[in-house]
């Protein structure tokens, strides 16, 4: 657990809420942001280097380990300087290979935890080289931060999970933790709770939560900050379940699961058959000079199969993800039949 308030704001902020805190007894780290990358220059951007005093303060204080975001190799001397207990590298700042190398460089050697959090683009080469790069000097304690990524999608959260690239990461680096920044993805606080089931009910490793004495004057995110009242609520409402490694459960489970392989290559084979008709079509389209896509035989296929799914209990947006995607394909394929003979008739 990673808990404290988006930015240090005074030192009565920092002890305040450290102390709240410390007495629940369940937060690893205290953190704060006291250099904030900010979008427009006349925002508040951290308190800079005495922000550093007050986590030694809260952390003599409290008992508390801290830490702080750092952006550069300045940042990481200061932090060192100060003695604190762990960094990470904010989502800005992970996008940037020469940023993250810089860093890389300047902790080479040291012996604190390093935390990486994902960048603000659905880039999973980024993030996984961001975390090479740290490899990379011989730095060991690293976990990565999920905290959502930028999207034009019109949702409720501020920013995006896309969970498939975190699942995708996993298979990366299969023993790198994972935790989720479940403030900055759903970006309001009543959304917040129910996020953070479902990220332990999904196996990651921690939560990285903000947390805030008084949100309503909070200088920064004010709309996703807890104040200790609602995270000690959100705490003690959480259900943590065991893997299924730790139970006698295995038999249902492996037998579902082998249900699931047979279906799988079910849905191969259908797809299969789908696209190889596809193929037939555009032979056919191509011999008698019709065009590739017909729209309203599309915009027939999406409602009819939409509503078939529905009848089913299927997702209506994860259908028509799918439908797009094979949609997509087919008209790759007939493209690419179409091309082919054109290219072959020319020479």
């Amino acid at each position: 657990m990673i808990v404290g308030p988006c930015s240090a704001e005074s030192e009565t902020q920092i002890l305040e809420v450290a102390q709240s805190l410390s007495r629940l007894q369940i937060v690893d780290f205290f953190r704060a942001g006291i250099w904030k990358p900010r979008t427009q220059p006349n925002d508040f951007e951290g308190v800079g280097e005495k922000g550093l005093q007050w986590l030694q303060q809260a952390k003599a204080e409290t008992g508390l380990k801290v830490g702080t975001e750092v952006a550069n190799a300045h940042h990481v001397e200061l932090v060192l300087k100060h003695q604190l207990d762990m960094v990470w590298i904010g989502a800005r700042t992970a996008a940037n290979p020469f940023s993250v190398s810089e860093i890389a460089q300047a902790l080479q050697g040291c012996d604190i935890p390093v935390f990486i959090k994902n960048p603000i683009h659905p880039d999973l080469h980024l993030w996984i080289g961001a975390i090479e790069r740290l490899l990379s000097v011989g730095i060991s304690k690293i976990a990565a931060v999920h905290r959502g990524f930028s999207s034009f999608h019109i949702s409720e959260n501020r920013n995006e999970p896309f969970w498939e690239l975190v699942f995708d990461l996993k298979r990366h680096f299969p023993a790198l933790p994972i935790l989720t920044d479940a403030s900055h993805i759903c970006g309001k606080t009543a959304l917040i709770p129910a996020f953070c089931q479902k990220a332990i009910d999904l196996e990651m490793n921690g939560l990285m939560l903000e947390v805030h004495p008084n949100p309503s004057i909070a200088k920064t995110d004010e709309k996703q900050q807890l104040t200790p009242e609602e995270f000690e609520n959100l705490w003690k409402n959480l259900v943590f379940r065991h893997h299924p490694a730790t139970e006698n459960i295995h038999n249902p489970l492996d037998q579902w699961r082998n249900e699931i392989d047979v279906l799988d290559v079910e849905l191969m084979e259908i797809l299969a058959r789908r696209l190889q008709t596809v193929q037939k079509i555009g032979d056919f389209k191509k011999q008698h000079n019709i065009t590739i896509l017909q729209m309203n035989r599309w915009k027939e296929l999406v409602e009819s199969r939409l509503l078939m799914g529905e009848q089913k209990g299927i997702h209506r947006d994860f259908l028509l993800e799918i439908l797009q995607s094979i949609h997509q394909e087919s008209i790759r394929i007939q493209t690419e039949i179409f091309e082919k003979e054109d290219t072959d008739s020319k020479k």
